[in-house]
């Protein structure tokens, strides 16, 4: 299932790798050596920063669609 948060992409030379972001969820990032495996596993953090955000007790953020400052 996809997430509804923004994920925005890059390749980070410094790291020879792509890096998944998503701005809404403080900390929640991933990577992979192609676009598209950065983006999966930025899929399966976003639901492992859910579930701990869950477990402690804070505040799961609203999928706010496209941001303004991407």
């Amino acid at each position: 299932m996809a997430s509804k948060y923004e994920i925005i992409i890059f390749w980070s030379d410094a790291d020879k790798t792509f890096i998944a972001e998503v701005p809404e969820l403080p900390g929640c990032m991933a990577d992979g050596k192609t676009y598209h495996q950065a983006l999966a596993n930025a899929e399966v953090i976003i639901r492992e920063w859910i579930e701990t955000a869950k477990g402690l007790g804070r505040t799961i953020p609203q999928p706010r669609g496209r941001l303004t400052f991407a």
